[in-house]
């Protein structure tokens, strides 16, 4: 039994069934450019991908780039013991009441989901969007290429899907292809409604859309920088809670607020060379993404995408005026750019899913003392807390201090009138949840 027992942890060992920092390594160097490249290619070449496209053809339209991707899932999972669980979600759309939509039709998504192995009903999702479109969002038959907006985040979305299904997780990964975001976010929210009508319980939503350009209409050229949009706080809160906030904060400490700060972090750690940019907005001045539905549910849900765009190759039909080429086709992919910010993808959806879940109750003390109290309840899973601090006006935390495994402690020295606070769970491999704000006050 012993020499059992020896050979049992040393197959662990080898094989990895614990994770490391090194993982998280192993999964920046395995993500293809080349791969991104060879996908954003063959969804070019569907012509157009706008979602009230062609259905029945195999070689155009937005039927048969739906049903490729849903075969490059199937492959992917054939090479995994069928770890991923692929299928269609849809819901019908129609003309009525819709001022974007030219006629009824089904609005399919395509989801690939790999089941957790301790928290199966925790999902952390990556989605890029089919759909594409022209100048006009009703003509459905001129060609249209979206070759960033956004075969860029559909390609990065399949191959993390390609890299991370070589690992397990203790939560659940969704990678999803999600339609009709150029007709008002359908997709996103067919997909919420049916996370929330199955009771999922969503860690995250990360939504990529346009990853592949790295020269804005302004002229500058950057490989390095991204964009992070997060709303402040959920539209889902109380009453009771808005007025809350007005005695303690956390008018910038969402759940989403705290899913943005979260990426920066692993960013800045495990690709320092990057230049993650966290946009307090929900999404570009007055424009929209797919991941505002999931917020408009309550779960939370930010935008990754490139930092400089450029205008004239979006929503834009093939053409040259006054010496200006239109068009979002693929030369203007960056395909190096591309596999940067699908390594920041994979490298959150891992972390998020090696880790526990975060505490839900965390109590905050310490008016007119010289100390902040804490209170949480203890998660299962966690070996131990990390109290984080930051300056009101930082935007990120910049303060922390391991706990151990206790459900309280007093931070002595540190007045609660200063600073902002928040606490995450540790698991045995080191991986932290995201961070929690308070949700209730100890007198």
């Amino acid at each position: 039994m012993k020499n059992l027992i020896v050979s049992v942890l040393l197959f662990i060992s080898i094989f990895g069934y614990s994770q490391s920092e090194q993982d998280i390594y192993n999964i920046i160097d395995a993500v293809s450019a080349e791969r991104i490249q060879k996908d954003i290619q063959t969804l070019v070449d569907f012509g157009t991908r706008n979602t009230f496209s062609d259905t029945v053809s195999e070689t155009r339209g937005i039927g048969a780039a739906r049903r490729w991707i849903k075969k490059e899932f199937e492959s992917i999972s054939n090479k995994c013991d069928n770890c991923l669980d692929v299928f269609y979600q849809k819901d019908f759309v129609t003309k009525e009441g819709n001022r974007r939509v030219p006629h009824d039709a089904w609005v399919v998504n395509v989801v690939a989901i790999q089941k957790g192995t301790k928290y199966p009903n925790r999902y952390v999702i990556m989605s890029g969007d089919i759909d594409s479109r022209a100048s006009d969002t009703m003509d459905f038959t001129t060609d249209a290429p979206g070759a960033n907006d956004n075969a860029s985040g559909m390609a990065g979305t399949i191959e993390a899907a390609r890299v991370l299904s070589k690992y397990k997780f203790e939560s659940s990964v969704v990678y999803v292809g999600l339609s009709g975001e150029e007709q008002g976010l359908f997709g996103g929210a067919g997909l919420a409604k049916y996370a929330k009508d199955n009771n999922w319980e969503i860690i995250g939503v990360l939504n990529n859309d346009m990853i592949g350009n790295i020269k804005g209409v302004d002229g500058v050229i950057d490989n390095r920088t991204f964009r992070i949009f997060s709303e402040p706080v959920p539209p889902t809160e109380t009453e009771r809670q808005r007025t809350l906030r007005r005695f303690y904060g956390g008018e910038v400490d969402g759940i989403s607020r705290q899913l943005a700060r979260y990426i920066h972090k692993t960013t800045k750690t495990y690709m320092p060379e990057m230049k993650p940019m966290m946009v307090y907005r929900l999404d570009r001045f007055g424009r929209g993404g797919h991941h505002r539905p999931f917020n408009d549910l309550g779960f939370a849900g930010i935008r990754i995408m490139e930092a400089h765009e450029n205008y004239t190759q979006q929503h834009q039909d093939i053409r040259e005026e006054n010496g200006i080429k239109y068009g979002d086709v693929i030369e203007h992919v960056n395909f190096g750019y591309a596999k940067k910010l699908t390594a920041v993808n994979a490298i959150n959806l891992a972390s998020l899913a090696w880790a526990p879940p975060a505490p839900s109750k965390v109590a905050i003390g310490g008016v007119v003392e010289a100390s902040a109290r804490f209170k949480w309840e203890k998660v299962k899973g966690a070996k131990g807390y990390k109290i984080y601090w930051r300056d009101t006006t930082s935007p990120s935390w910049d303060n922390s201090r391991y706990v151990g495994d206790v459900s309280e402690f007093t931070l002595d020295g540190i007045v609660i009138d200063n600073y902002f606070f928040g606490l995450a769970s540790i698991g045995e491999n080191g991986f932290e949840s995201p961070v929690v704000f308070p949700n209730e006050v100890m007198r």
